[in-house]
């Protein structure tokens, strides 16, 4: 019987594989460099605030601030969640993951913005200004109400992450914790074609809407090879627990063929460039706090695994000890790192849907063909 002829290349997981243009950001693996609308990221980390990175991403260059005003303003006035969205997110199990909690708050966030469904561009930019404003309230919210609290509501007079910092802690931030989530809010803002980024393009491009995008986003996060490796790493750290014990257990691990959190990286050969400000930063809010456990297992644990598996540290190692420092509980990071990613997701569908082609890859099949049907009654 004639088999179907094909030649196909398959790239098992899409790597390296280009489905269109983007002037948002790019990564070049083999230097260590990431760039934002032709801004060296990690320079900017640092030196610039959340919001004038997602006027970046957005508008294509950096504002001046009589730019950033409208922005910043507008992400001010729309902190807080509409009644109807806060009083459903009480009913939530307690128990619920934040990433779920999140994913069925974008939902109803959906169901109550007169723009759900308006596909225009300034419709589409409505949305994602309140996305940017309302994700970080609702993880704020989700903090407070799983422990039987009264959410925090927004602070007008703080930035974007101050604020969130305080709905999340109840306290008023410190400046170098701020500073920190500024930084971490940086280099997390957007990352090219990752996996939730990809999702999140995929499904506009069906033109669907906004918050359907971003919803499916958060799903692609939410994975322990993606968002969720933050987390896990901070749990390795919490398991060894003094950095004298950190060389033994690595070297244990490895024998054992444990992952190990926060090392590698699909696109980067070199270390993740943006481990050199997280590095940095955790440091100085380590002795901010007067507590350098963390770091100083972080480092042990990243030497031992350079000198013998000669792999280097990626984004997720270095910034769960910034955001555990800062007081965010550890099952809330993937959360913290969707509350930075959404202006790169939001800047994605306006590119996307600017030249929109629905986005249909194909397989490589390798079952059986031409098989002859037999009726029920006729089956052994």
């Amino acid at each position: 019987m004639k088999e179907i002829a094909t030649e196909v290349h398959v790239a098992k997981g899409l790597e390296d594989v280009v489905v269109g243009p983007s002037a948002i950001t790019f990564i070049d693996g083999l230097e260590g460099r990431m760039i934002y609308r032709g801004y060296d990221a990690v320079s900017l980390a640092g030196h610039v605030s959340f919001e004038e990175v997602v006027y970046l991403l957005w508008e294509g260059d950096l504002p001046n601030r009589d730019q950033l005003k409208p922005l910043s303003s507008s992400l001010v006035d729309f902190r807080a969640l509409p009644p109807d969205v806060l009083s459903t997110m009480k009913t939530f199990p307690k128990t619920a993951h934040p990433m779920d909690a999140l994913r069925a708050g974008v939902a109803l966030l959906a169901m109550n913005d007169p723009d759900s469904m308006d596909p225009t561009l300034d419709g589409n930019r409505r949305k994602a200004v309140r996305l940017v404003a309302r994700l970080a309230t609702m993880v704020g919210a989700w903090e407070r109400i799983r422990k039987g609290k009264e959410p925090i509501a927004p602070d007008p007079s703080l930035g974007h992450s101050a604020n969130f910092l305080y709905m999340v802690t109840g306290q008023r931030p410190d400046d170098v914790s701020v500073q920190a989530l500024d930084l971490y809010g940086t280099l997390l803002a957007d990352h090219d074609l990752n996996a939730s980024t990809f999702t999140g393009r995929v499904i506009i491009s069906t033109l669907s809407d906004v918050y359907s995008a971003v919803g499916g986003s958060l799903g692609a996060l939410k994975g322990s090879l993606h968002g969720g490796a933050n987390e896990k790493a901070m749990e390795m750290f919490l398991e060894i627990g003094d950095p004298a014990l950190a060389e033994a257990w690595v070297l244990k691990a490895m024998a054992e063929k444990r992952r190990i959190m926060g090392f590698g990286h699909r696109v980067y050969k070199v270390e993740d460039p943006r481990s050199v400000p997280l590095r940095a930063m955790a440091h100085r809010l380590s002795q901010m706090k007067n507590d350098m456990r963390w770091y100083n297992i972080s480092i042990k644990v990243a030497e031992t695994v350079a000198r013998t598996k000669k792999i280097y540290t990626n984004v997720d190692f270095y910034s769960p000890i910034l955001l555990y420092l800062a007081g965010i509980p550890i099952d809330l990071f993937t959360a913290v790192f969707a509350v930075s990613r959404v202006a790169g997701w939001s800047a994605h569908v306006f590119e996307q849907m600017a030249d929109n082609r629905l986005i249909r890859p194909r397989t490589d099949y390798v079952g059986p063909l031409n098989r002859t049907f037999t009726p029920l009654e006729q089956r052994p």
